[in-house]
């Protein structure tokens, strides 16, 4: 059987293997719930994507766009998928300026006016969280780290560090304010980031 294997080029660190500006991100909604599937489904289907990119598989639902349009329909998606009694989860990948991407499967709005906020900011629960910044390319990436945390730390938001992660504590807004506000820190300080986000609503474990 022939395998066919794969090549992205050179790909050298600090360039970008799109020309548009384009935010992108995968995420899966994990609810523990006999009604799991309508809840992903109808959580997914409420948003609104006319700004973006999108496309759901079997694994997972991806957005890509503007940065601003892809935190919109991010945090649409998890508050529309929250439940008062179920525990949930949302695993995020966030990332910008990867050497391998390309300017294909995107759709960069004219605006930055956001579709689903209206519906949404007066929505509050709240949220456990852990994150992970991954700044690529850049020798000095700690320091890029800390800055994140220490935001989180002025914000009243940051609990604790752990072993491979942060853990942060708050309310849906002020978190997705924050993730927003990392975002266009690394996009401004760093030529090609991944963002990890995991949150977790209602969850039965004792701490």
């Amino acid at each position: 059987m022939d395998k066919h294997y794969v090549s992205y080029g050179s790909c050298p660190a600090g360039s970008c293997g799109a020309s548009k500006d384009i935010t992108g991100c995968r995420f899966s909604i994990s609810p523990m719930s006999d009604d799991f599937i309508n809840i992903i489904l109808s959580s997914i289907s409420k948003v609104d994507t006319s700004k973006l990119w999108s496309k759901t598989d079997k694994l997972s639902t991806i957005y890509r766009g503007k940065r601003c349009h892809v935190l919109d329909a991010l945090k649409a998606c998890f508050i529309y998928s929250y439940r008062k009694d179920v525990h949930s989860t949302m695993e995020i990948t966030l990332s910008k300026g990867c050497p391998g991407d390309t300017d294909a499967e995107s759709h960069l709005a004219d605006d930055d006016i956001l579709l689903n906020e209206g519906n949404i900011s007066n929505v509050h629960f709240p949220v456990d969280s852990k994150i992970a910044l991954y700044p690529m390319g850049v020798g000095n990436y700690m320091q890029y780290i800390a800055d994140v945390v220490n935001k989180a730390i002025d914000l009243g938001i940051y609990d604790r560090s752990s072993h491979y992660a942060t853990i942060l504590k708050g309310d849906v807004q002020d978190l997705f304010s924050y993730f927003n506000w990392v975002a266009k820190y690394s996009e401004e300080h760093l030529s090609h980031y991944v963002f990890e986000i995991t949150l977790s609503v209602n969850s039965p474990t004792a701490e």
